[in-house]
Protein backbone atom coordinates (compact mmCIF):
# COMPACT_ATOMS: atom_id res chain seq x y z
CA UNK A 1 0.00 0.00 0.00
CA UNK A 2 1.47 3.64 -0.37
CA UNK A 3 1.67 6.11 1.75
CA UNK A 4 2.82 9.43 2.17
CA UNK A 5 6.07 8.20 4.09
CA UNK A 6 8.81 10.89 3.32
CA UNK A 7 6.74 13.03 1.47
CA UNK A 8 7.09 16.61 2.00
CA UNK A 9 3.54 18.65 2.21
CA UNK A 10 3.00 22.46 2.07
CA UNK A 11 -0.58 22.83 3.71
CA UNK A 12 -2.17 26.20 3.29
CA UNK A 13 -5.16 26.79 6.06
CA UNK A 14 -3.56 23.95 8.28
CA UNK A 15 -4.07 25.80 11.87
CA UNK A 16 -7.77 24.30 11.95
CA UNK A 17 -10.22 21.97 10.51
CA UNK A 18 -9.92 20.71 7.28
CA UNK A 19 -5.76 21.64 7.23
CA UNK A 20 -5.02 20.43 10.12
CA UNK A 21 -7.20 17.30 9.38
CA UNK A 22 -5.05 16.79 6.17
CA UNK A 23 -1.92 17.45 8.48
CA UNK A 24 -2.44 14.85 11.03
CA UNK A 25 -3.45 11.96 8.06
CA UNK A 26 -0.20 12.49 6.61
CA UNK A 27 1.41 12.94 9.95
CA UNK A 28 0.38 9.10 10.90
CA UNK A 29 2.30 8.09 7.67
CA UNK A 30 5.68 9.76 8.27
CA UNK A 31 4.85 12.92 6.21
CA UNK A 32 7.05 16.32 6.56
CA UNK A 33 4.47 18.46 7.01
CA UNK A 34 4.41 22.35 6.67
CA UNK A 35 1.97 24.19 8.21
CA UNK A 36 1.21 27.35 6.15
CA UNK A 37 -1.48 29.68 8.41
CA UNK A 38 -1.61 33.19 10.17
CA UNK A 39 -2.66 31.86 13.60
CA UNK A 40 0.38 32.26 15.27
CA UNK A 41 -0.94 32.95 18.38
CA UNK A 42 -3.70 31.66 20.06
CA UNK A 43 -7.08 33.11 19.48
CA UNK A 44 -10.35 32.64 22.02
CA UNK A 45 -12.95 32.34 19.68
CA UNK A 46 -10.92 30.11 16.61
CA UNK A 47 -8.95 27.23 18.46
CA UNK A 48 -5.82 26.27 16.87
CA UNK A 49 -2.56 27.63 15.72
CA UNK A 50 0.30 26.57 13.71
CA UNK A 51 2.33 25.57 17.07
CA UNK A 52 0.03 23.73 17.82
CA UNK A 53 -0.58 21.91 15.14
CA UNK A 54 3.06 21.14 14.51
CA UNK A 55 3.03 19.60 18.04
CA UNK A 56 -0.44 17.24 17.28
CA UNK A 57 1.97 16.28 13.81
CA UNK A 58 5.12 15.29 15.47
CA UNK A 59 3.04 13.12 17.75
CA UNK A 60 1.71 11.51 15.34
CA UNK A 61 4.62 10.54 13.81
CA UNK A 62 5.43 13.25 11.02
CA UNK A 63 7.98 15.54 10.93
CA UNK A 64 6.46 19.57 11.13
CA UNK A 65 7.63 22.99 10.53
CA UNK A 66 5.61 25.91 11.40
CA UNK A 67 5.01 29.08 9.40
CA UNK A 68 3.64 31.85 9.93
CA UNK A 69 2.01 33.26 6.36
CA UNK A 70 -0.05 35.26 4.53
CA UNK A 71 -0.60 33.54 1.56
CA UNK A 72 -2.02 37.38 -0.05
CA UNK A 73 1.53 38.05 0.69
CA UNK A 74 4.12 37.09 -2.45
CA UNK A 75 6.96 37.51 0.01
CA UNK A 76 5.70 35.48 2.61
CA UNK A 77 4.86 33.24 0.36
CA UNK A 78 8.03 32.31 -1.10
CA UNK A 79 9.95 33.01 2.32
CA UNK A 80 7.58 29.87 3.43
CA UNK A 81 8.50 27.49 0.41
CA UNK A 82 12.15 28.49 0.63
CA UNK A 83 12.08 27.76 4.72
CA UNK A 84 10.33 24.23 3.50
CA UNK A 85 13.02 23.50 1.17
CA UNK A 86 15.81 23.98 2.86
CA UNK A 87 14.18 21.92 5.97
CA UNK A 88 13.23 19.00 3.78
CA UNK A 89 14.82 19.17 0.59
CA UNK A 90 12.49 19.81 -1.29
CA UNK A 91 8.12 19.88 -1.72
CA UNK A 92 5.89 16.83 -2.73
CA UNK A 93 2.60 18.20 -2.65
CA UNK A 94 1.02 21.11 -2.37
CA UNK A 95 -2.31 21.20 -0.75
CA UNK A 96 -4.21 24.75 -1.29
CA UNK A 97 -6.49 24.35 1.58
CA UNK A 98 -6.52 27.89 2.81
CA UNK A 99 -9.96 30.02 2.30
CA UNK A 100 -12.16 33.19 3.18
CA UNK A 101 -16.17 32.65 3.13
CA UNK A 102 -18.56 35.60 3.49
CA UNK A 103 -22.03 34.21 2.34
CA UNK A 104 -23.74 37.76 1.72
CA UNK A 105 -25.57 39.06 -0.87
CA UNK A 106 -23.67 42.24 -3.22
CA UNK A 107 -25.49 45.18 -1.35
CA UNK A 108 -24.56 42.96 2.23
CA UNK A 109 -20.37 42.54 0.96
CA UNK A 110 -18.19 45.16 2.13
CA UNK A 111 -15.62 45.62 -0.68
CA UNK A 112 -12.90 44.49 2.15
CA UNK A 113 -14.84 41.00 2.46
CA UNK A 114 -14.73 41.14 -1.59
CA UNK A 115 -11.19 41.55 -1.60
CA UNK A 116 -9.75 39.10 1.09
CA UNK A 117 -12.12 36.56 -0.55
CA UNK A 118 -10.61 37.12 -3.93
CA UNK A 119 -6.75 37.40 -2.52
CA UNK A 120 -7.17 34.50 -0.19
CA UNK A 121 -9.28 32.03 -2.48
CA UNK A 122 -8.46 32.52 -6.22
CA UNK A 123 -5.17 34.67 -5.75
CA UNK A 124 -3.76 33.00 -3.10
CA UNK A 125 -4.04 29.46 -4.95
CA UNK A 126 -2.25 30.54 -8.14
CA UNK A 127 0.34 32.12 -5.86
CA UNK A 128 1.15 29.03 -3.73
CA UNK A 129 0.96 26.72 -7.20
CA UNK A 130 3.68 29.21 -8.87
CA UNK A 131 5.76 29.41 -6.04
CA UNK A 132 5.68 25.59 -4.91
CA UNK A 133 6.02 24.31 -8.86
CA UNK A 134 9.53 24.54 -9.08
CA UNK A 135 10.17 22.11 -6.88
CA UNK A 136 7.00 20.30 -7.40
CA UNK A 137 8.29 19.64 -11.41
CA UNK A 138 11.64 18.04 -9.57
CA UNK A 139 9.70 15.61 -7.55
CA UNK A 140 8.55 12.05 -7.79
CA UNK A 141 4.15 11.40 -7.86
CA UNK A 142 4.01 15.35 -7.46
CA UNK A 143 0.72 16.61 -6.28
CA UNK A 144 -1.36 19.58 -5.99
CA UNK A 145 -4.74 19.36 -4.64
CA UNK A 146 -7.24 21.93 -4.17
CA UNK A 147 -10.37 22.47 -1.64
CA UNK A 148 -12.54 23.84 -4.53
CA UNK A 149 -15.90 22.59 -5.96
CA UNK A 150 -16.46 21.38 -9.46
CA UNK A 151 -17.40 23.96 -11.57
CA UNK A 152 -20.72 25.15 -11.93
CA UNK A 153 -22.36 28.50 -13.24
CA UNK A 154 -26.00 27.61 -12.08
CA UNK A 155 -27.48 30.70 -11.10
CA UNK A 156 -28.82 29.90 -8.13
CA UNK A 157 -25.10 29.64 -6.47
CA UNK A 158 -24.23 32.96 -7.50
CA UNK A 159 -27.20 35.00 -7.07
CA UNK A 160 -27.41 34.34 -3.02
CA UNK A 161 -24.04 35.12 -2.75
CA UNK A 162 -21.98 36.67 -5.88
CA UNK A 163 -18.35 37.55 -4.20
CA UNK A 164 -18.15 34.20 -2.22
CA UNK A 165 -18.97 31.96 -5.41
CA UNK A 166 -16.88 34.34 -7.67
CA UNK A 167 -13.55 33.69 -5.18
CA UNK A 168 -14.55 29.91 -4.96
CA UNK A 169 -14.87 29.02 -8.74
CA UNK A 170 -11.83 30.87 -8.73
CA UNK A 171 -10.06 28.32 -6.96
CA UNK A 172 -11.97 25.91 -9.15
CA UNK A 173 -11.03 27.80 -12.61
CA UNK A 174 -7.44 27.73 -11.42
CA UNK A 175 -7.15 24.34 -10.66
CA UNK A 176 -8.33 23.58 -14.28
CA UNK A 177 -5.79 25.84 -16.12
CA UNK A 178 -3.15 24.48 -14.01
CA UNK A 179 -4.18 21.14 -14.77
CA UNK A 180 -4.15 21.21 -18.41
CA UNK A 181 -0.32 23.29 -18.54
CA UNK A 182 1.76 21.08 -15.30
CA UNK A 183 -0.47 17.75 -15.73
CA UNK A 184 1.17 16.66 -19.15
CA UNK A 185 4.02 17.27 -17.14
CA UNK A 186 3.80 15.05 -14.39
CA UNK A 187 2.03 17.31 -11.75
CA UNK A 188 -1.48 15.96 -10.49
CA UNK A 189 -3.27 19.15 -10.09
CA UNK A 190 -6.89 17.93 -9.05
CA UNK A 191 -10.07 19.55 -6.56
CA UNK A 192 -11.18 18.04 -3.49
CA UNK A 193 -15.01 19.08 -2.48
CA UNK A 194 -17.34 17.61 0.37
CA UNK A 195 -20.18 15.89 -0.51
CA UNK A 196 -21.63 17.55 2.82
CA UNK A 197 -21.42 20.75 5.00
CA UNK A 198 -18.17 20.01 7.40
CA UNK A 199 -18.30 20.68 10.80
CA UNK A 200 -15.13 23.39 11.13
CA UNK A 201 -15.51 27.21 12.03
CA UNK A 202 -16.60 28.40 9.03
CA UNK A 203 -20.46 26.94 9.68
CA UNK A 204 -20.72 29.79 12.13
CA UNK A 205 -21.27 31.66 8.07
CA UNK A 206 -24.00 29.23 7.52
CA UNK A 207 -27.50 30.35 8.86
CA UNK A 208 -29.29 27.18 10.23
CA UNK A 209 -26.66 25.00 9.88
CA UNK A 210 -26.05 22.84 13.01
CA UNK A 211 -22.67 20.53 13.94
CA UNK A 212 -24.83 17.64 13.56
CA UNK A 213 -26.01 17.97 10.42
CA UNK A 214 -22.71 17.41 8.91
CA UNK A 215 -19.41 14.98 8.76
CA UNK A 216 -15.95 15.78 10.41
CA UNK A 217 -13.12 16.91 8.86
CA UNK A 218 -11.97 13.45 8.66
CA UNK A 219 -13.27 12.44 6.21
CA UNK A 220 -11.93 15.11 3.58
CA UNK A 221 -8.19 13.90 5.01
CA UNK A 222 -9.15 10.71 4.49
CA UNK A 223 -10.71 10.96 1.14
CA UNK A 224 -7.44 13.78 0.31
CA UNK A 225 -4.83 10.79 1.02
CA UNK A 226 -6.03 8.53 -0.95
CA UNK A 227 -6.14 10.99 -3.53
CA UNK A 228 -2.14 11.91 -2.67
CA UNK A 229 -1.14 8.32 -2.47
CA UNK A 230 -1.73 7.79 -6.64
CA UNK A 231 0.58 7.87 -8.92
CA UNK A 232 0.67 11.39 -10.29
CA UNK A 233 1.34 10.82 -14.01
CA UNK A 234 -1.83 11.00 -15.90
CA UNK A 235 -4.18 12.26 -13.39
CA UNK A 236 -5.11 15.86 -13.52
CA UNK A 237 -8.28 17.68 -13.94
CA UNK A 238 -10.49 16.16 -11.89
CA UNK A 239 -13.03 17.94 -9.45
CA UNK A 240 -13.29 14.82 -6.67
CA UNK A 241 -15.90 14.58 -4.26
CA UNK A 242 -14.81 13.19 -1.22
CA UNK A 243 -17.16 9.84 -0.60
CA UNK A 244 -17.02 8.83 -4.05
CA UNK A 245 -13.25 9.34 -3.54
CA UNK A 246 -13.56 6.48 -0.49
CA UNK A 247 -16.28 4.56 -2.03
CA UNK A 248 -14.17 3.92 -5.11
CA UNK A 249 -11.09 2.85 -2.47
CA UNK A 250 -13.37 0.59 -0.72
CA UNK A 251 -14.40 2.47 2.25
CA UNK A 252 -18.31 1.26 3.06
CA UNK A 253 -18.41 2.73 6.73
CA UNK A 254 -19.73 6.34 6.31
CA UNK A 255 -21.08 6.78 9.49
CA UNK A 256 -17.73 6.87 11.34
CA UNK A 257 -17.63 10.87 9.64
CA UNK A 258 -20.59 11.87 10.71
CA UNK A 259 -20.82 14.25 13.58
CA UNK A 260 -23.94 12.48 14.59
CA UNK A 261 -23.98 8.61 13.65
CA UNK A 262 -27.52 8.74 14.07
CA UNK A 263 -28.43 11.57 12.03
CA UNK A 264 -30.41 10.69 9.32
CA UNK A 265 -29.95 13.79 7.21
CA UNK A 266 -26.85 15.63 6.35
CA UNK A 267 -26.85 19.27 4.24
CA UNK A 268 -25.24 18.51 1.23
CA UNK A 269 -22.69 21.42 0.45
CA UNK A 270 -22.63 24.38 -1.65
CA UNK A 271 -22.08 24.38 -5.20
CA UNK A 272 -22.68 20.61 -6.07
CA UNK A 273 -25.14 19.87 -9.04
CA UNK A 274 -28.76 19.09 -9.06
CA UNK A 275 -27.76 15.29 -9.62
CA UNK A 276 -25.31 15.86 -6.94
CA UNK A 277 -27.24 16.92 -4.81
CA UNK A 278 -30.19 13.80 -4.96
CA UNK A 279 -26.99 11.72 -4.71
CA UNK A 280 -27.22 10.54 -1.19
CA UNK A 281 -24.10 10.64 1.10
CA UNK A 282 -23.36 7.31 1.53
Amino acid sequence: MRTLSGKTLFITGASRGIGRAIALRAARDGANVAIVAKSAVPNPKLPGTIHTVAEEVKAAGGQALALKCDIRVEEEVQAAVAATVEAFGGIDILVNNASAIWLRGTLDTPMKRYDLMQEVNARGTFLCSQACLPHLLKAADPHILSMAPPINLDPKWWAPHTAYTLAKMGMSFVTLGLAAEFGPQGVAVNALWPRTVIATDAINMIPGVRPEQCRTPEIVADAAHTVLVRPSDGYFGHFLIDDDVLFAAGVTDFAQYAVDPAATHLLPDLFLTDSQMAKKPR
